[in-house]
């Protein structure tokens, strides 16, 4: 198996070995591709992935004594908090999920108590385990879909089969059943979650409640892809998805919390507002220690989740955490703001980078687009510049600088077709100086 395969495949096997050949050292060189620096934040994450193998190598009798050390992330927003927890999430093929602390209220409060995020958890562990099982019977459900849709159309199969894959039949309809959609406030229900005793094809009874399969035209793509999900979806042992689902949850699962630092009492107060704040802590104390949680699903012990928590501190401080929800983050690192020469890095380096983000898109409409370097350091200089005199807002500062640079470019790409377009420095200043130096239109525009 290719490295690309192996990266690509999601079976248990496949990620043990992966985890096996990815060090520490290579788990930093995979965020180097989409993150620029935060090496310290890099490096205590790469050795929580890594601990996760090693866990599993230790005699049985200690494995379960071994729980995650999880992490508190310091810095300012928009400096890759987020980013690299997801980004390690995908290297491990672990069913992540990132909520806010400000989010949940205390127990006997009204609003989402914070068994929630291992629920929702769960529900995302769920459809990755479908979605993957589905890849594999595709083969096997596009032949049976093949089938029923030859016996809708009518007629010899063999010739059917040849005029479908050379795209003859596309333009033909047929008459397919299909269950109808649920009404749309239900639909709302059902996407807010229901409670955890309701059974897990609630909507499917649902549907046969409010009329059951209906006929429906369709072209014959269309028609294919329809019943090719369908016959993937009866061949789905869902019980053994749901068991799969909560081994990987229990043993990978990763929950980010960011913005940990607003449920943080100030400076040690216990009063008002900060009463509620300190209650949301002690009810995320025992998810974090390790506890049972009741889901549709079944029982789920967070004894092994990694919990990554985040936040700015610019108000308050990790210490003013009550001290045993301290104590389950031991490791702390702190993320440094972002300056110009991060922002050329960020602008370039990466793979998914924003330079090549917008010569991508502008290329579909046939326009070659390009930046010479000193336009992409007068970008950086003046994100810089507008981070410094209002709100520090990070790398995402790129994003307000650069669309409004190419503003006038990508109203007109249209009618741009087949041209060369290079951004320099020149060009850079002509459209933002005027913006980036005047205060009230920077808060307002950048």
């Amino acid at each position: 198996m290719s490295e690309e395969e192996r990266r690509d495949d999601p079976s248990e096997d496949a990620v043990r070995q992966r985890m096996e050949t990815l060090r520490p050292q290579d788990i930093v060189g995979e965020l180097n591709r989409y993150i620029v620096g935060q090496v310290p934040a890099k490096r205590a994450v790469a050795i929580a992935l890594r601990n996760r193998w090693r866990r599993q190598l230790v005699p049985e009798a200690l494995r379960d004594e071994i729980t995650p050390k999880n992490i508190i992330m310091i810095g300012p927003t928009g400096v890759g908090k987020t980013e690299i927890a997801r980004r390690l999430a995908k290297l491990a093929q672990a069913p992540f999920i990132k909520v806010e602390a400000t989010k949940f209220t205390e127990v006997g409060y009204v609003g989402r108590d914070v068994e929630a995020m291992i629920r929702d958890l769960c529900d995302l562990a769920v459809d990755m385990a479908r979605a993957e099982e589905e890849t594999r019977m595709h083969a096997r459900a596009r032949a049976q879909a093949e089938d029923k849709l030859f016996d809708l159309l009518g007629g010899d199969r063999e010739r059917l089969r040849r005029e479908l894959h050379a795209g003859s039949l596309d333009a033909r309809e047929v008459d397919v059943e299909v269950t109808p959609e649920l009404p749309g406030n239900l639909q709302v229900m059902m996407g807010r979650g229901l409670d955890d005793s309701a059974p897990p094809n609630l909507g499917n009874m649902l549907g046969n409640l409010f009329g059951g399969k209906k006929k429906r035209k369709m072209r014959v793509p269309e028609a294919l892809e329809h019943l090719t999900h369908e016959r993937a979806s009866a061949m789905i042992d869902m019980d053994k998805i749901a068991r799969e689902a909560l081994r990987r949850v229990e043993q990978s699962g990763i929950v980010f919390i960011d913005e940990i630092d607003k449920i943080a009492s100030k400076d040690g107060m216990r009063a008002g507002p900060d009463v509620s704040r300190e209650g949301v802590q002690r009810d995320i104390l025992p998810i974090v220690e390790g506890s049972t949680v009741s889901t549709k699903h079944g029982m789920v012990r967070t004894d092994h989740i990694l919990f990554i928590a985040a936040g700015a501190f610019h108000l308050s401080k990790p210490s003013d955490l009550i001290p045993e929800l301290q104590g389950r983050f031991p490791i702390r690192v702190e993320l440094h703001s972002l300056g110009e020469e991060h922002f050329v890095q960020i602008l370039t380096e990466p793979e998914n980078s924003l330079i090549r983000q917008y010569v991508e898109l502008l290329a579909t409409e046939g326009v070659t687009l390009t930046f010479d370097e000193g336009a992409i350091h007068e970008i950086a200089r003046v994100a810089t510049a507008v981070n410094g005199r209002t709100e520090n807002i990070g790398a995402r500062r790129l994003h307000t600088v650069i669309e409004r640079l190419l503003d006038e470019v990508s109203f007109n790409a249209p009618d741009l077709r087949g041209r060369s377009i290079t951004i320099t420095r020149d060009y850079v200043r002509e459209r933002l100086d005027g913006v980036a130096k005047d205060d009230d239109l920077s808060r307002y525009i950048l």
